[in-house]
């Protein structure tokens, strides 16, 4: 008897032990790589003349951005820079976006070069409905739990976070789970964004504000406004269009 009450006694130990080696974080930075998927892409996009240009065509291509925040802010902005070929006829879209995000006011202010016009939409945070899965994979050091969503009731997103980042965000506009978003795909856009660094100490929040220029306007009058260019290039436009969507 005595015996099971110790075994159960240090049991207990080791699991109270464990809990309190568990770390949290409330203030970070993240490096994001974002892969997009370029001849999948384009064999969708242009299934007539995808055998013809796939040779000019990157498999895959890079590009990088940081991600600064705390439980009431971030911002999600371009990072370092990748060389691209000369050679390539792939021309990137949407990677000059700068997100900013006020959790407690559920506001956004996202600067979106599109083509010649920059916009600065001002608006509520995305709704996006989620659904927690049990798959979990480790990013960055950090175990993450995998969740589905759907963004504007039409996209599909999946999407990795770990609790032990206590920030309702995530690369672009996505949010909205019960800890930080360190990966994520939208098979749609042929794309994902994976963490390949996190900062959780002397992370400078000064410059964490939003951005001031562009053509001001609500998420909705943004997309008609690209779906009117869209409508010149048929469905390989609006195809390329949903990237501004996120």
């Amino acid at each position: 008897m005595k015996r099971s009450i110790f075994f159960f006694i240090a049991i207990f130990l080791v699991h109270s032990l464990l809990q309190a080696q568990t770390l949290f974080y409330n203030t970070i930075k993240v490096e994001f790589e974002k892969t997009v998927y370029v001849q999948q892409m384009y064999k969708e996009l242009e299934p007539e003349y995808y055998e013809r240009i796939k040779a000019n065509l990157p498999a895959t291509a890079l590009s990088y951005f940081d991600f600064v925040g705390d439980t009431t802010k971030s911002i999600f902005k371009p990072g370092r820079e990748v060389p691209v070929s000369s050679r390539s006829w792939y021309s990137p879209i949407a990677d000059k976006n700068v997100v900013y995000s006020d959790y407690k006011s559920d506001r956004v202010v996202a600067q979106k070069p599109v083509y010649e016009e920059t916009f600065l939409v001002e608006d509520s945070l995305a709704k996006i409905k989620w659904k927690i899965t049990t798959d979990i994979r480790e990013i960055a050091g950090f175990e993450c739990r995998k969740a589905v969503g759907i963004l504007n009731d039409s996209i599909g997103v999946f999407a990795f976070y770990t609790d032990n980042i206590l920030i309702s965000g995530g690369p672009e506009s996505i949010h909205g789970l019960p800890g930080m978003i360190l990966g994520m795909g939208i098979p749609r856009l042929h794309t994902t964004w994976f963490a390949t660094k996190v900062e959780v100490s002397g992370v400078n929040m000064s410059n964490v504000v939003p951005a001031t220029k562009g053509k001001k306007v609500t998420y909705k009058t943004m997309m008609e406004a690209i779906n009117k260019l869209a409508n010149r290039w048929g469905d390989y436009g609006k195809k390329l269009m949903l990237n501004f969507a996120i």
